[in-house]
């Protein structure tokens, strides 16, 4: 059965097209990705809360989705628009097709509308809040509706996909997300202190799985903790290292999460991905600002001013850290060759680096899994 659905803008432009997945009518920032594969883990980035997605690839779902390549526990994605939905997957992997997978979540999607449109549109006016509907279809009614929906800015999404409790994480890479660049990472291994593994307590803001199984690759033992956990909780686990994950939103609201990592910052090796940097900037004295139409995608160019080499990196980043207000034992190693936006930060009184792109992204690309070695030698 054919069943309508429309898009509408807090501009006024409304998009029509098909419904697939779950019937409903959901509100986010409305965005894009340019990913051409890896639509799986975008569906569960929990990065991604708050915010209804749009793909550029114009054909989605051809190889479907299966339990390993899941980035969290659940979608936390409010809404999902393709150009074309490929319902019937052709890939020995799959177990599911999309649409199924977001029936089973609850979450709706929007195919058949000109995607090339919405995403110039959203280039040109900025990213913008929206309501995605299969239930109302009157545009005046929808579009009156995004306009008074909260949006992002100044929300605490955070608490909305943070674990109930930490717990010890066990699991490594798979055998279809190793690489040559994970060879090298292995050989970077952290030797065992007082013949125990390093141990590594990750704070979970929204963590990508994909951190944890890297994290194990270098030998380490794994405790993830909610984002709300405090610098006092999160060193009565005895950890070797902290790491600060990736998350959804805008930071600058979250002050517990800053009073931790302020409280940490000296005191134990630090490295943080996406929002964590975005935190660990806020921390040390910096400042944060919202990007036009954000960062999303796998092809990100980045140039590391270390080694002068340029990355190409998958980022998914709505805020960026506003370089002129670092103070002056933050420096910045890394920047977007794009539009010359802070990708990378490494404090020079302690040892705590970030940076705002993701080396442990899983369909890839994998220029950047060194990072996680460069942590392994922070933690020797």
């Amino acid at each position: 059965m054919v069943r309508r659905a429309k898009l509408a803008l807090e501009d006024g432009k409304v998009f029509s097209g098909f419904a697939f997945g779950a019937d409903g009518e959901v509100d986010g920032e409305v965005v894009f990705n340019t990913s051409m594969t890896g639509y799986q883990e975008i569906l569960t980035d929990p990065s991604y809360c708050g915010q209804i997605v749009t793909m550029t690839y114009p054909q989605i779902g051809n190889y479907g989705v299966n339990p390993a390549d899941a980035e969290s526990r659940k979608i936390f994605l409010r809404g999902f628009i393709v150009r074309e939905l490929c319902d019937r997957p052709s890939n020995f992997r799959s177990m599911q097709s999309v649409s199924d997978y977001l029936v089973q979540a609850g979450v709706i999607g929007l195919e058949g509308i000109d995607t090339r449109t919405l995403v110039k549109h959203i280039r040109t006016e900025g990213a913008m809040k929206g309501i995605l509907s299969s239930l109302d279809l009157d545009d005046d009614s929808l579009v009156a509706k995004a306009r008074s929906s909260p949006g992002l800015v100044g929300r605490d999404l955070v608490r909305e996909v943070i674990p109930a409790k930490a717990y010890a994480w066990d699991e490594g890479l798979s055998e279809w997300a190793r690489s040559p660049a994970t060879n090298s990472e292995q050989s970077a291994e952290v030797p065992r202190i007082n013949g125990l593994q390093p141990h590594v307590v990750a704070i979970d803001y929204g963590m990508k799985w994909n951190i944890p199984r890297h994290l194990r690759e270098l030998g380490c033992r794994v405790t993830v903790v909610p984002g709300t956990a405090t610098a006092e909780q999160v060193l009565s686990y005895q950890p070797d290292g902290v790491f600060l994950s990736n998350g959804p939103g805008d930071p600058r609201p979250l002050d517990y999460a800053i009073t931790t990592i302020r409280n940490l910052l000296g005191k134990k090796p630090i490295f943080g991905i996406c929002l964590g940097q975005q935190l660990l900037g806020l921390a040390a004295g910096g400042e944060i600002y919202k990007l036009k139409f954000g960062h999303r995608g796998a092809n990100q160019p980045v140039l590391n001013h270390d080694t002068g080499r340029v990355e190409i990196t998958t980022q998914n980043h709505g805020f960026a850290l506003r370089a002129e207000t670092l103070p002056k034992n933050v420096e910045v190693t890394h920047i977007n060759l794009n539009d010359r936006t802070v990708e990378g930060i490494r404090l020079k009184d302690c040892p705590a680096f970030s940076v705002q792109y993701h080396p442990e992204a899983s369909a890839g690309p994998h220029d950047s899994h060194y990072l996680f070695g460069e942590f392994a030698k922070i933690l020797r």
